[in-house]
């Protein structure tokens, strides 16, 4: 049987970059992952090469969807990035996200891995991690959405995800029209390290969101912290040891030394359905993740004292 080809063309970084191959039920899947450092032509460039010649491709760096529990506004700049794909189906991984970064506290809970409750929990944003945040919220976290903190630099935090919600319905018709270097740090700024806002950091249990937008707005310790992310080498696991992280744990498996985002997964499941993807409900994609037996990663960096 000829094996699957995978391929996540990402705005970010080319240092990141990856390949693994794996099986999954019983068949061979290469799965790669090509950084851009922020070059929109290159990566133009790209998915018109491989267009027709792999099996899906994932979009890294960056999201064709803003969502918000059920609400979804198409990204106009994204949307004329991709356009190149004709042939290839190509997800951003928010379909799987919103399922299973929901499922993910609860399940970590009921084995008796992490207990949540009573816990403050940072969520980066809202908007990118809206499954997340309702998830630490079903298992008894407190929550501190940070759409307005990091993104606009208003220090305001939301407690709720009925405000969040409601402002998403207000903010994404406009958001979605703005170019992508405004919504989200492409090439060599998702390396740039800018802290703001330590407070937030300082009062939460637990910080969630995209690993690269934790790093860039983190204080330099975050001592007895859990971090719950998703997109992380052995590298960025060794620097969250050295800020002092108790906990950490990546809502996607390690495949091969490092674990990929979802955009990655969510096209490998759409080339072993070989369905487009506007065919496939996201309770499908959990179904697949439960079936492949791919878990959460939990490491402890560092011990509580």
């Amino acid at each position: 049987m000829k094996p699957k080809r995978v391929v996540s063309i990402s705005l970010g970084s080319s240092r990141r970059n990856h390949r693994a191959e794996i099986e999954l039920l019983g068949q061979k899947v290469i799965i790669e992952r090509i950084g851009v450092d922020g070059d929109k032509e290159r990566f133009k460039e790209l998915l018109r090469e491989l267009d027709g010649k792999v099996d899906a491709f994932g979009l890294g760096g960056a999201d064709l969807y803003l969502r918000a529990g059920k609400y979804r506004y198409l990204v106009k700049d994204v949307a004329r990035l991709v356009e190149g794909a004709r042939k290839t189906p190509i997800v951003d991984g928010g379909e799987l996200k919103g399922v299973w970064e929901c499922e993910i506290p609860l399940l970590l809970q009921r084995e008796g891995l992490v207990d949540w409750k009573g816990k403050i929990a940072l969520i980066m944003s809202g908007m990118d991690r809206y499954g997340l945040a309702e998830g630490l919220h079903r298992a008894g976290c407190s929550l501190l959405i940070a759409d307005m903190p990091f993104a606009l630099g208003i220090p305001i935090a939301l407690r709720r995800l009925w405000t969040l919600r409601f402002l998403s319905v207000l903010m994404m018709p406009v958001l979605r029209r703005l170019p992508i270097d405004v919504l989200y740090p492409t090439g060599k700024k998702q390396e740039e390290r800018t802290p703001r806002f330590p407070f937030y950091f300082e009062r939460s249990d637990v910080v969630g969101g995209d690993f690269l937008y934790i790093r860039r707005f983190a204080p330099p310790k975050l001592p007895g912290k859990i971090i719950i992310t998703n997109t992380v080498t052995a590298e960025d696991l060794e620097e969250l040891r050295g800020m002092g992280v108790h906990l950490l744990i990546t809502t996607t498996p390690e495949i091969q030394g490092r674990s990929f985002g979802t955009n990655v997964l969510q096209a490998v499941f759409v080339a072993l359905l070989e369905r487009k993807p506007e065919e496939i409900a996201p309770e499908e994609y959990l179904s697949l993740m439960h079936r492949t037996g791919f878990r959460p990663r939990v490491v402890v960096l560092n011990e509580v004292k």
